[in-house]
């Protein structure tokens, strides 16, 4: 089943990194009212072993580590894994977290840090984690007997292929990139036309209506963008 909104997020395995004995034990006990199996590593070393071994759901990581830099280990998870990884860090330059983002960190926290807002932050990230998996599962798909190839911009219905516009491509891929979740118009709205000011709900409507003749086996009884009463639209991808 693709991830929804409202599904749990709470982990199955995090590893914490952190050199700070006390500080280590802190971030395991808070995180363990989310998760039964908090890992810890106090070194580069330790940690990437862990990252290799158990395979964590979420990563919390400080910097600055008796053999080496935080950074050097975003950099060598990259190269193997897209688990999310939050810093956790003294350093609060515009110049590092710059650094550590382009490296491939998700997300960047700065101690002091409250144990609500590092559960949020972990959430935060897992909820993204697990629809953007979704969403690239859905990249290249059959649904109904319509081909949807976003990588190569291609649809085909009934053995036809369907020339889409610019607007319905980004349409169709913001829905996509959902994993599932309804999304509003006016959401749409900001993903698709990044305008502040116009009729957004009439706007959304009408270019959902015309993806719809385009992409639905039949437009009239839609299976494939589904009209969510009161919220907005779904991309129903495989089940």
């Amino acid at each position: 089943m693709p991830f929804q909104l409202g599904d749990s997020v709470d982990p199955e395995r995090i590893l914490v990194v952190e050199d700070d004995d006390a500080l280590r034990g802190a971030l395991a006990h808070t995180l363990g009212t989310i998760c039964q199996d908090v890992r810890t590593a106090s070194t580069l070393a330790e940690a990437f072993r862990e990252a290799a071994q158990a395979h964590p759901d979420i990563i919390i990581l400080d910097l600055g580590l008796p053999d080496g830099d935080g950074t050097d280990l975003v950099n060598r998870l990259r190269m193997v894994t897209d688990v999310p990884v939050i810093v956790l860090s003294g350093r609060d330059s515009e110049d590092d977290k710059v650094a550590l983002l382009d490296a491939g960190a998700d997300d960047f926290i700065t101690k002091p840090c409250g144990a609500a807002e590092l559960l949020a932050r972990v959430r935060g990230q897992l909820r993204r984690s697990a629809a953007s998996h979704a969403a690239r599962s859905w990249a290249r798909t059959n649904i109904n007997g319509v081909e949807i190839d976003l990588v190569s911009q291609r649809v085909v219905r009934n053995g036809e292929q369907q020339r889409l516009t610019p607007t319905e491509w980004a349409l169709l891929r913001a829905l996509i990139l959902q994993g599932g979740r309804p999304v509003s118009p006016k959401q749409l709205w900001d993903m698709v036309w990044a305008r502040e000011f116009g009729d957004y709900s009439t706007h959304v409507r009408v270019h959902i209506t015309h993806l719809r003749r385009k992409i639905e086996p039949n437009p009239q009884v839609p299976s494939i963008i589904i009209t969510e009463p009161g919220v907005g639209y779904r991309f129903n991808g495989p089940q």
